[in-house]
C-alpha cells in the first residue's frame, strides 16, 4: 500500500519574496555629515605649515643660527670697536657670523623634505595628497618665506648692533671706502648697503636654503644633501686655494668670483676678488636663484617619475 505524498506549496512569486519596504524603493546611498571640499594649495601650505613648527629640528636650527649671527656679529662689533678709525664698511661685520649661521638655514632646508623619506612619513603625505608637485611646492614655499623671516631678522639685529657700535669712527689712512660712505670725516652705511646687509643677504641664504631643499628631494638622504650643500658653498674656495699656477688663474678667479661664499661677502662690500672682482651682490643672487630654479624643475620631474 503506497504513502501519500504531502501537497507541494505554490510557488511565491518574487516580489512577495522581498519585504514591502524594499519592492519599487530606489538602491540606498550614503551621504558623509563631513562636508566634501576639492582641496588646494592652501590646505598642503596649511600641513607643511604646522609640521615644519611642530619639529625640534627647526627650532634647533634657527636658534643656532640666531646664536651665530648675532653672536659673532657682536664679538666682530667689540673688535672694531676699539679702534676709531674704520677700513671697512660699517655694516660689513655682520657678513662672519651669517657665513657660518646659512649652514644651518641649509640643513633645515634638506631636513624638511628628507626626514620624511627617512621616517617613510612621506607615504602619508602623498596619501593625503596625490598631487606630488603641490606637496613639493607647499613644502618649497613655507620653507623660504620662514627663512627669509627668521634671517632677515638676525641680520636686521645685527646691522643696528653694527650701526649703533661702530657709529662715528672717521675712514682710516688707506681705506677703500666710497665717498658715498663718508659724510662729514664719519664713516656711515647708506640705503643701499643696508638693504644689501638685510634684504639682499637674507634673500641669499633662503635661496642656498630652498636649493638645498631641492637637492635633498632629488637625494632623498639627508646626508647625502648636506654633504653636497656643503661642497657647493665651500669647495670652490677651497679649490681656489690650491690653483697657484699661472695656467689656472682663470679658472681660479672664476671659482672665486662665483661661488656662494663671494657672492654673499660681494653683499656686505667685501669681496674676496677685491677691486678685481667684477660681479655686484644683486648679480651674483640673481645666478643663484637661476641654479635653484632649476634644481627645482629637477625636482618636481623626479618626484613625478619616481615612487614613494
Amino acid at each position: 500500500m503506497s504513502t501519500p505524498t504531502p501537497p507541494q506549496a505554490a510557488p511565491v512569486p518574487m516580489q512577495q519574496q522581498a519585504p514591502a519596504q524594499w519592492q519599487g524603493a530606489p538602491a540606498a546611498t550614503y551621504t558623509s555629515p563631513i562636508p566634501i571640499r576639492s582641496t588646494h594649495l592652501g590646505h598642503a601650505l596649511a600641513s607643511e605649515w604646522t609640521k615644519i613648527r611642530s619639529v625640534r629640528s627647526t627650532m634647533w636650527t634657527l636658534s643656532v643660527m640666531f646664536v651665530l649671527v648675532l653672536g659673532i656679529g657682536l664679538l666682530t662689533a667689540i673688535g672694531f670697536s676699539s679702534s676709531s678709525y674704520a677700513e671697512i664698511p660699517l655694516l660689513s661685520g655682520g657678513l662672519f657670523g651669517l657665513m657660518l649661521g646659512q649652514i644651518c638655514i641649509v640643513t633645515l632646508g634638506v631636513l624638511v623634505i628628507t626626514s620624511e623619506y627617512g621616517t617613510g612619513m612621506i607615504r602619508t603625505t602623498m596619501t593625503a595628497c596625490p598631487a606630488r608637485g603641490r606637496v613639493l611646492a607647499a613644502k618649497a614655499i613655507v620653507f623660504f618665506s620662514l627663512s627669509f623671516v627668521m634671517t632677515l631678522v638676525a641680520t636686521t639685529l645685527t646691522a643696528l648692533m653694527q650701526s649703533a657700535m661702530l657709529g662715528g669712527q672717521s675712514p682710516g689712512e688707506f681705506t677703500t671706502l666710497p665717498e658715498e660712505s663718508i659724510v662729514n670725516g664719519e664713516v656711515i652705511a647708506t640705503t643701499s648697503e643696508w638693504v644689501d646687509a638685510t634684504v639682499g643677504a637674507s634673500l641669499y641664504v633662503a635661496l642656498l636654503g630652498l636649493l638645498a631643499l631641492a637637492i635633498g628631494a632629488i637625494l632623498r638622504h639627508s646626508a647625502g644633501a648636506i654633504t653636497t650643500m656643503l661642497a657647493v658653498i665651500l669647495l670652490p674656495m677651497l679649490l681656489a686655494l690650491f690653483m697657484q699656477m699661472e695656467s689656472l688663474r682663470d679658472l681660479q678667479e672664476a671659482l672665486v668670483e662665483y661661488s656662494p661664499l663671494n657672492g654673499l661677502a660681494t653683499l656686505y662690500q667685501l669681496p674676496f676678488m677685491g677691486d678685481e672682482g667684477s660681479g655686484s651682490g644683486w648679480g651674483l643672487l640673481g645666478i643663484l636663484a637661476c641654479v635653484t630654479v632649476g634644481a627645482l624643475v629637477g625636482a618636481f620631474a623626479l618626484t613625478h617619475k619616481r615612487d614613494v
